[in-house]
């Protein structure tokens, strides 16, 4: 198991108000890293700097690294504090929130490899709806993460009704893209790269509407997942 700089005795002596302050701010420095990731995945794109998405590929070891110290984190102030209600709620979140914006800085780099590989396949500017749709989708990030430091239930809702934005300008990217494959206007291989992009775009605004859903847990106590009426 990786190490960490938490001792036993260093956790359990804190208040635990003090450990779950601690534990947001981690998550919330991971998403600044994960932010990162996914505005300058896309920029290197649409600029063509293979060297941006290069250091995105990079800057997954600590986006990483966090995912493990924040899980450590978690699991001790649950074994160790014992919470309950707002606190239980908060360190439960905390973990799924954490491996949905691990997940999203693997994604992240997924978009900087299609990226450098449509680079080297392609010298088209014709990138469709897929910028639209990236401002859509870091929007999404981003106010996912502000409703969880701010504890806006507002905020967290209108992530969940921009996810139906997303699934909509995802079909459109797939739509012309193939209407230009099979007009012959487009090379195979860079179109494909940007169909991946835009279904990884689409996949790190399914888990910015996981955090959503998480923050609304913590702020009202009820699970939206399967009812976002509620």
């Amino acid at each position: 198991m990786a190490a960490t700089c938490y001792g036993l005795t260093d956790i359990s002596m804190r208040p635990i108000v003090q450990e779950v302050e601690e534990l947001q701010n981690k998550i919330l420095q991971m998403g600044g890293l994960v932010e990162n990731s996914i505005r300058n995945s896309i920029q290197s794109l649409v600029t063509q700097d293979e060297q941006m998405a290069t250091d995105v590929l990079r800057s997954e070891d600590r986006i990483n690294q966090l995912d493990i110290e924040i899980d450590e984190f978690a699991t001790r102030l649950l074994a160790l504090h014992q919470p309950v209600a707002r606190d239980l709620r908060f360190a439960t979140a905390a973990i799924k929130i954490n491996s949905d914006l691990e997940r999203m800085g693997d994604l992240a780099s997924n978009i900087a490899r299609h990226s450098i590989s449509f680079m080297e396949r392609s010298s088209a500017r014709n990138l469709v709806d897929i910028p639209r749709m990236s401002k859509t989708v870091q929007a999404m990030v981003r106010d996912s993460l502000d409703a969880l430091a701010r504890h806006d239930e507002a905020l967290a809702r209108s992530v969940l009704v921009s996810d139906d934005i997303v699934d909509d300008l995802k079909d459109s990217v797939y739509q012309e893209l193939l209407g230009m494959l099979e007009a012959g206007t487009a090379p195979p291989a860079p179109a494909f790269d940007l169909m991946f992009i835009a279904h990884n775009l689409e996949r790190i605004a399914d888990h910015a509407t996981n955090i959503a859903e998480d923050v609304l847990f913590l702020t009202k106590g009820m699970d939206v997942r399967h009812n976002r009426a509620q």
